[in-house]
Parts: C-alpha cells; sequence; structure tokens
C-alpha cells in the first residue's frame, strides 16, 4: 500500500507514502498496484483505467476545504454511472465495501476502452446534461 498524503497532517504508521509525487512516479506506482483510490481527477482516474486497473474514486469536497467546489461530484458519478469505476459515498462510510466488492468480484466495474482522446470529455459533458 502507498498513498500520496498531500498536506496533510495525517502521516501514515502502516504504509509507505510520500506528501507529493512526481508524475512519473504517480503512473509507477499505478503500474504496480491492483487497486488505485483516487480522488475526482479525471486525469489520475484514466491513468489508472488506461492501465487496466480497478479504481475507487473517492469525491474531494470544499466544505473539508479539499477543493474550490465540489466539481469532482459529477466527475465521480460520471464514471460511476458508466460502470468503469466504484465510487465511494461522500463521507467513505462504504470505503471497506469498495475494497470488499472488488476483492470479490463482484464490484460490476466494465474495462475502460480508450477510443477516441474525446471520449471522457464526452462521457462526463453527456452525463450532466441528463442528469444536472
Amino acid at each position: 500500500m502507498f498513498a500520496q498524503t498531500g498536506t496533510s497532517a495525517y502521516k501514515p504508521k502502516h504504509y509507505e507514502y510520500k506528501d507529493f509525487i512526481t508524475q512519473e512516479e504517480f503512473l509507477e506506482k499505478v503500474k504496480e498496484s491492483d487497486i488505485v483510490v483516487s480522488h475526482g481527477a479525471s486525469g489520475s482516474i484514466m491513468k489508472a483505467l488506461n492501465e487496466g486497473k480497478k479504481v475507487i474514486a473517492v469525491t474531494r469536497l470544499e466544505k473539508y476545504g479539499e477543493h474550490i467546489n465540489d466539481h469532482q461530484i459529477q466527475n465521480n458519478e460520471a464514471f460511476s454511472s458508466n460502470n468503469y469505476v466504484l465510487m465511494a459515498d461522500l463521507e467513505l462510510d462504504d470505503l471497506g465495501e469498495c475494497f470488499r466488492k472488488i476483492y470479490e468480484g463482484r464490484d460490476g466495474t466494465v474495462p475502460w476502452e480508450n477510443k477516441d482522446p474525446m471520449s471522457i470529455v464526452n462521457m462526463i459533458d453527456n452525463f450532466i446534461q441528463e442528469n444536472w
């Protein structure tokens, strides 16, 4: 297990971490992983999906000072509604259940097929138009 902790005051005691890693280090960590837990940035999620990894999407929220607004909700819901990722609930109450679903093979996700460079933009745009 590895975590990029950012500016968090929490320092893990039971697994490796760094405050920040480069894009190259991030991609290497993704390649080494079985499961990637990512915030709702489409770039981070896409890097994991393009490597064929299972992804648990966690939303960074404005109310906790984690982001300037809650746009990650729409990103994560778009990926989740298309069955590319498991989206943890906003308060992370089901994070453990997300891991269990993956390990038990009942996560219901489908592999991402990187066809058109605009496909991710179109997927998110369609989701927002249909649901917001």
